[in-house]
């Protein structure tokens, strides 16, 4: 059985469906060809040929049925296009209306519900949540005390709340009620969101800090967050194949891809539910998302519009905490700005991401944990093909470092407030490595720039490791995103 669903995914990914816009000029469709048949690496090392696969490949050798992929330009989707199956037991293949998981990428949508709520006055972003909340209330601590917890701290992930995500619920589980979910009881498989660390300290992210932010769209609108979300953000975006209700109804289970994990196995009963909706409830495609993208940008740069007025949606897309505005993350600087989420739920991986100020971005949803590879691959693609900035690949030098002295390089990197909260360096036959997950192979080579400095093969990524006086190295110093964090190595301090 598993040889034959191997085989039947395998024939699936050459049927391929593409949709351009009425008119689009013919080097549209000759890009889309392109990013199919030579996804570009992300680092080029200079002086080396360029060295590209094509996406049928890539998603074979990762084991992913489906993937569903749209591109916004000027203002307008441009084309969209899919790959694969949405279910390799009946061999039904993804379409445009496909809905995927959005997982994270809830959270924008989420948090524009709130601040349409703002728009009208219900709501304030620098009041305290509990005035909001009457079924349930943040538990009052030192912390909470000396700074009140408010929304804008929760959707820019500066709330000190706890409760990382969420790994949802699997068919014939026992689904918590949000106030259970909260205070972390039975049937709830998450701890309680509780504030731990000094409020608006630090960003840290909180899939908890979401689902309070969902219990205050409930309480002041008087509905389930699934039946106000559709009046306050989907439908005036134009989302018209996505929906929180949670768990997903019957009648779109037809259109629905199904989760598969890393080693092709699906999930069990297809797709896990998540009454945490603002954080990870989403059922969606890529067009509705690329529609969403454009309708903020739109705004922002000053259409009129029901929805909220310009300066909330400058305020959602400007970098208030590190590089996070409010319930999105925010990169970049000039041509290069721009706004995105990524989505990790059981069996589902997506990316969003859209520039602020050209009406332009990307969207990529795959049905498998095995995504996020081929997510970037694709973004990367995209940006390389039409010039998008800040995606694209970046080019590194070469040079020579002694293998002998990686042993002394390697270990752990302490990253307080990021995710994972660690860097692992390691030493493996003459090679140095970074570990990029939990698995004995999740890592990635680092290559030698000069004796001090590597850079990863696989993302925008340097290390430059610092020696004290002794020449022993106390500290790693890593670039990534534009941005440098220092991490001491553990034991040296």
């Amino acid at each position: 059985m598993r040889r034959h669903r191997l085989l039947t995914l395998c024939v699936a990914l050459l049927a391929v469906t593409v949709v351009l816009t009425a008119r689009s000029p013919g080097s549209a469709e000759q890009a889309v060809d392109g990013i199919e048949m030579a996804l570009v690496p992300p680092v080029i090392i200079k002086g080396r040929a360029l060295e590209t696969r094509s996406l049928k490949d890539r998603m074979a050798e990762l084991k992913i049925p489906g993937a569903s992929v749209a591109v916004f330009r000027d203002g307008r989707v441009e084309w969209s296009r899919v790959w694969g199956l949405a279910d390799v037991e009946s061999g039904r293949r993804v379409g445009r209306e496909t809905r995927f998981q959005a997982a994270s990428i809830s959270k924008p949508v989420a948090a524009v519900a709130v601040l349409a709520l703002v728009a009208r006055g219900q709501l304030s972003l620098d009041t305290d949540v509990n005035q909001y909340l009457r079924s349930w209330k943040l538990p009052t601590n030192g912390h909470t005390k000396a700074t009140r917890v408010t929304l804008r701290h929760l959707l820019t992930h500066s709330a000190g709340t706890t409760v990382h995500g969420f790994r949802g619920y699997a068919s014939g589980e026992d689904v918590p009620t949000l106030v259970q979910l909260l205070d972390g009881l039975k049937p709830a498989n998450s701890a309680a969101v509780r504030v731990d660390i000094p409020v608006g300290s630090r960003w840290r992210y909180s899939g908890g800090g979401l689902s309070i932010a969902q219990l205050v769209v409930e309480e002041v609108t008087g509905k389930p967050f699934a039946e106000a979300a559709p009046e306050l953000v989907l439908e005036p975006f134009g989302m018209s194949n996505s929906t929180f209700v949670q768990p997903l109804p019957a009648a779109l289970h037809a259109v629905a891809a199904t989760g598969y994990r890393a080693e092709g196995a699906a999930v069990a009963g297809k797709w896990h539910t998540y009454p945490e909706q603002a954080a990870a409830g989403l059922w969606t495609t890529p067009e509705d998302l690329a529609r969403f993208g454009i309708g903020l940008q739109q705004i922002a740069a000053g259409r009129a519009s029901t929805i909220m007025p310009r300066a909330i949606a400058e305020d959602m897309l400007r970098r208030q905490v590190e590089d996070w505005g409010l319930g999105v993350g925010v990169l970049g600087d000039g041509p290069a700005a721009r706004f995105s989420h990524g989505g990790a739920n059981e069996g589902f991986r997506a990316l969003w991401v859209g520039y602020k100020d050209r009406a332009s971005g990307v969207v990529v949803m795959t049905n498998s944990d095995a995504g996020t590879a081929v997510a970037n691959d694709i973004a990367r693609t995209v940006a390389h093909e039409f010039g998008f900035s800040g995606l694209a690949p970046v080019e590194r030098t070469l040079g020579t470092a002694d293998a002998k002295t990686y042993p002394d390089l390697a270990g752990f990197y302490d990253l307080p407030g990021r995710t994972p909260p660690f860097l692992l360096v390691i030493a493996d036959g003459g090679r140095l490595f970074r570990s990029t997950g939990p698995g004995p192979t999740e890592r990635s080579e680092l290559l030698p720039e000069s004796a001090d400095t590597f850079f990863a093969v696989d993302a925008d990524v340097r290390l430059h490791f610092v020696r004290d006086g002794a020449g022993r190295v106390v500290e790693a110093r890593l670039e990534a995103g534009g941005r440098e964090h220092r991490a001491p190595r553990r034991g040296t301090r």
